[in-house]
C-alpha cells in the first residue's frame, strides 16, 4: 500500500572535481545519515560524482560505467539503509551513448539509469539528449526525475505529470544569478501540475560559476516548504499524500484541466 507520507532528503555538497570514488564514498555516508532522518528518497546534484566542469570528461575515468565497482560502496549503503538514492554521472552506455544521467540505486540492488532531456550550451557538444524516462515507485509514491533544464521546460514536467508523477524531483546546478529562476521553476511545476517538487543544487563554486543553493521542497500550492542556504547539507522534509490529494481533489471539481488529475 502507498504510504501517507514520504520523507525526501536532499543533498547540498560540493563534488571532490573529477574524483569518482571519493564522492562515492562520500556519497554513501550521505546515504546513513538520510535514513537517520528517516528517508526513503535521497536526491544528488547534477553530475555529483565528479562535479560540474565539462574539461574534466576528455578524462576517461570521469565517466561511469555499467557495472561500475567505484559505485559498490554507494549500492552496500543503499541496501543497508532501506533509501534510493539519485546520484549524478556521466554515464557511457555499453554502445557508447554519452549522457548526464541520474543513476537510481535501489535498496533491492537494482540501478536505473535516466538521463537528461534538454541539454544545455556545451553539453551537446559531449552527450546525447535521453528520450523520456520512466516513472520510479518510492514507498508507493510515483516519482518524476528532472536533471536541470529539464526542470526549466514547462513540458518535461507536464509530461510526468500525465504519466501519474505525484513528486517531480530534480538534480541540478542553479548558480548565484539563478536563485528567483530556481525558486520560480520548482514552485511552478509543483503548484500547475499539484505535484512536490525537490531540487538538489550543487554548493561551492566550479570554472565559471558559482552555486546560489537553495536545494530544498515546493508544495503542490507552490509554497517552499524547505530552503537551504549556500553551504552545504542534507535537507530533509515529509511529503503529505493527503494534502495532495485534497489539492487535485478541489481541482477536479472545479473541472480544472491539469496534468496530473486528467485520466486518473
Amino acid at each position: 500500500m502507498p504510504s501517507e507520507s514520504l520523507v525526501v532528503s536532499v543533498a547540498q555538497l560540493s563534488a571532490t572535481p573529477g574524483d569518482v570514488e571519493t564522492n562515492a564514498l562520500s556519497a554513501a555516508a550521505v546515504v546513513r545519515g538520510a535514513a537517520d532522518a528517516g528517508a526513503k528518497l535521497l536526491m544528488f546534484p547534477q553530475l555529483s560524482l565528479v562535479g560540474y566542469d565539462l574539461a574534466l570528461f576528455a578524462d576517461p575515468s570521469c565517466w561511469v560505467t555499467e557495472n561500475d565497482p567505484r559505485l559498490d560502496v554507494v549500492r552496500k549503503a543503499v541496501q543497508e539503509a532501506g533509501v534510493t538514492a539519485v546520484v549524478g554521472a556521466a554515464y557511457r552506455w555499453p554502445d557508447g551513448t554519452p549522457w548526464i544521467a541520474s543513476l537510481v540505486l535501489r535498496p533491492d540492488a537494482e540501478m536505473l539509469v535516466h538521463g537528461k532531456r534538454n541539454l544545455h550550451g556545451q553539453e551537446r557538444d559531449l552527450f546525447r539528449p535521453a528520450g523520456k524516462g520512466e516513472l520510479l515507485d518510492v514507498d508507493g509514491w510515483r516519482v518524476a526525475l528532472a536533471l536541470c533544464l529539464d526542470a526549466g521546460i514547462p513540458t518535461h514536467a507536464e509530461d510526468a505529470a500525465r504519466d501519474g508523477a505525484e513528486v517531480y524531483a530534480a538534480s541540478a546546478l542553479y548558480t548565484q544569478e539563478e536563485a528567483r529562476r530556481m525558486d520560480i521553476h520548482f514552485a511552478a511545476r509543483a503548484m500547475d501540475h499539484r505535484m512536490f517538487s525537490v531540487v538538489a543544487n550543487h554548493a561551492g563554486t566550479g570554472p565559471g560559476w558559482r552555486s546560489c543553493g537553495g536545494s530544498g521542497a515546493w508544495h503542490p500550492d507552490g509554497r517552499r516548504l524547505t530552503e537551504a542556504g549556500t553551504e552545504p547539507g542534507l535537507f530533509t522534509t515529509a511529503l503529505s499524500r493527503g494534502e495532495l490529494q485534497a489539492l487535485r481533489d478541489k481541482d477536479a471539481l472545479a473541472g480544472y484541466p491539469r496534468g496530473a488529475v486528467t485520466g486518473r
